[in-house]
């Protein structure tokens, strides 16, 4: 490939990338608008993406352990939170991830469906996971809480502290290199802090030893387009902490 093929394609995928985040403004620091169009509209062949390679790592199973965890965590009624559930959502994807995604708590598509992060906010948070390089099932996706507090109302001190210990242990089965919290609720509580999201943002922060990146949860970038820029930054610093703590390639790039 020339390296003006190579630059129109690194172009079409970067566009296409911030596109699918809903972006329609970009800043482009090392390339104007001018050479942009100029190499978009080139006679060089229209880009596709490569198969698969070969070498692609096949997801490893949980161990035993893990499951043991799995199954405390689906049959607790340690709070209030259990009796109004209809699924308890434990999280899903690679039980050894490098990176492990924290949102929230359940909301009324994840309490059905016994998944985290589905629905629109969920396809928001995979297209935002492939910006960056990773396949939603290479890492592990789970919340703060495990079930739904009535209304999507912010959880109460002592819900929190029935499924703090889960949580943690999840962290130490996985042992990731480095954590995503999306949203106040969840990096709030991973940080044990009071402070803001946007005082948040920006810092790479620590939870139980492992590097961990605040932004914005998708489902409020659904409803406030003008903080998709600082999420992308947010992800740029994710992807660099992780590679910084010896992350395994995104299989998503490699793709």
């Amino acid at each position: 490939m020339s390296e003006g093929e190579n630059a129109r394609e690194l172009l079409i995928r970067f566009l296409k990338q911030r596109a699918e985040l809903g972006e329609r403004d970009w800043f482009l620091e090392e390339l104007t608008a001018e050479r942009a169009l100029e190499l978009l509209r080139s006679r060089t062949p229209r880009f596709a993406p490569a198969p698969a390679p070969s070498h692609t790592r096949p997801l490893r199973s949980a161990s035993p352990e893990f499951e043991a965890l799995r199954d405390e965590v689906l049959a607790c009624t340690l709070c209030r939170l259990a009796e109004g559930r209809t699924s308890v959502v434990f999280g899903e994807g690679d039980p050894h991830a490098d990176l492990l995604v924290i949102g929230e708590a359940p909301g009324h598509a994840e309490d059905r469906s016994g998944r985290p992060f589905v629905g629109p906010a969920g396809k928001l948070l995979d297209k935002m996971l492939l910006a960056v390089g990773f396949l939603r099932a290479e890492v592990f996706i789970c919340n703060v809480l495990k079930c739904r507090p009535p209304e999507n109302r912010d959880p109460w001190p002592d819900e929190v502290a029935s499924c703090r210990p889960y949580l943690r242990r999840q962290l130490e089965l996985i042992a990731p290199k480095a954590i995503c919290a999306f949203g106040r609720f969840a990096a709030q509580t991973l940080l044990n802090s009071d402070q803001s999201l946007s005082r948040l943002r920006g810092t790479v922060h620590e939870f139980i030893g492992t590097p961990v990146i605040v932004t914005y949860h998708p489902a409020a970038l659904l409803r406030n387009a003008q903080w998709k820029r600082p999420a992308w930054d947010d992800l740029k610093l994710l992807r660099r902490v992780y590679d910084e703590g010896g992350g395994r390639t995104p299989r998503g790039e490699l793709g």
